[in-house]
């Protein structure tokens, strides 16, 4: 099980933090959590449930994760295994992680998604939700998988949405021309986009659109790729000869 003792800085000033596996004792804390950091127009169906923390906590404890600040409940950020295969990326939210109650949950699968992430927005300045995906990394790597994936909320798209498609609204996120409230955090966690998703989650402000994104385990080497990088190679120096 997980455990990690910090400290985060409010201003100039450290304050103890903790980031632990969350348990049945939690899920109040976790479900006023929930309500505090998405409020409506979110749906207020998509708010976390008994049922749901429970499967988390009974089918992969490993990746239900949340952070105290001072003693206090300040967020919470879950997962589970699933198996991905990069050339068929096509999900919705509701299907990749059985609307958030997680019984498709693989204990062998090859990646960690992200089923949720959230901050009590009176300790959003504290840098915790980096903290939390830091810790989620660590959870790639000690169980060997091969990336943490996830999909983004575009929650600024719709300001844009008469103006640019989707997927120019990713671009000039990642040229740094626009800021966005959940990609723009994910960049700084060094997730990287994978690819823009239609009907991916029901959510008024990304016109329910969601951008995929993965960080890779740096330990484990990508087989196909360096396949393709041995071939390319192989032929290039042939041009040359």
């Amino acid at each position: 099980m997980y455990r990690k003792e910090f400290f985060v800085f409010d201003q100039n000033r450290p304050v103890p933090a903790v980031i632990r596996n969350y348990g049945k004792e939690d899920f109040q804390d976790l479900i006023r959590i929930q309500q505090e950091s998405f409020p409506p127009p979110f749906p207020s169906e998509l708010w976390w449930n008994e049922d749901q923390l429970n499967n988390h906590v009974t089918l992969f404890p490993q990746g239900a994760l949340c952070i105290e600040v001072d003693g206090k409940m300040a967020g919470s950020m879950t997962g589970l295994m699933i198996d991905f295969d990069p050339k068929k990326p096509e999900h919705t939210w509701e299907e990749i992680t059985d609307n958030g109650y997680i019984r498709n949950h693989k204990p062998n699968g090859n990646t960690l998604y992200v089923v949720d992430i959230s901050v009590s927005p009176t300790y959003r300045k504290l840098g915790l939700g980096k903290w939390m995906m830091l810790s989620m990394y660590n959870v790639v790597i000690h169980k060997g998988l091969e990336r943490l994936l996830g999909g983004g909320r575009m929650p600024g798209y719709y300001k844009h949405a008469n103006e640019m498609t989707p997927e120019q609204y990713l671009k000039a996120l990642v040229k740094g021309e626009l800021k966005d409230p959940v990609i723009t955090f994910l960049l700084r966690c060094g997730r990287t986009p994978l690819k823009v998703v239609a009907n991916y989650i029901e959510d008024k402000e990304s016109c329910n659109y969601g951008t995929l994104m993965e960080w890779k385990n740096p330990f484990i080497v990508d087989k196909e790729k360096t396949e393709d990088e041995i071939s390319s190679n192989y032929e290039h120096r042939r041009s040359i000869i």
